[in-house]
């Protein structure tokens, strides 16, 4: 007997403006993947909006690849937030 893809699952919060990774499942295709989302992650009503990503469709960098990869952003201090002094007006940021 064949195994199911696994598939990524993204919820999107009713509080949330950004979807976020959840967990994984095993479902023969999208639409199951998404109905099989929404029971196993949503049971009280929490999500608004639900993305199935095939997990061999996700494409990642390597732990490995840290050095390489943000290693340019170091010379970048001026993109930090705290480079920018803040108005004492301004709370909670």
């Amino acid at each position: 007997m064949k195994e199911w893809p696994l598939w990524e699952i993204f919820i999107r919060s009713q509080h949330g403006l950004a979807h976020k990774h959840v967990g994984s499942l095993h479902a023969p295709d999208g639409e199951m993947a998404i109905n099989n989302a929404r029971d196993v992650y949503t049971r009280r009503n929490e999500g608004v909006s639900v993305w199935v990503v095939k997990a061999g469709d996700v494409v990642a960098s390597s732990p490995g690849d840290k050095g390489p990869l943000f290693e340019p952003a170091n010379s970048k201090v001026y993109r930090h937030p705290t480079f920018f002094p803040m108005p004492e007006a301004v709370k909670h940021i």
